[in-house]
């Protein structure tokens, strides 16, 4: 038997910390564009600029802030 929270299982909420935690590399708790365009390029995507992260960062962003928490992150994964 699974516990589901929010959408997913235990399992599934730690490998997406595991994610944020990856893409967060100053570990402040909030992925900035900057930092979500490095993981693109990580990813294979040398195309994003970090004008399209900042959108792409302000499309998932709930409150406003220009920075993803990981509840931001979790909420869009479940969408």
């Amino acid at each position: 038997m699974q516990v589901r929270r929010r959408g997913g299982s235990v399992a599934d909420i730690e490998a997406a910390r595991k994610e944020f935690q990856r893409i967060d590399t100053d570990g402040d708790g909030f992925i900035t564009a900057a930092e979500f365009k490095t993981a693109l390029a990580q990813g294979g995507d040398w195309n994003v600029t970090e004008a399209v992260a900042e959108v792409i960062i302000k499309s998932r962003d709930l409150d406003g802030d220009k920075v993803l928490s990981f509840d931001e992150f979790w909420t869009h994964l479940n969408k």
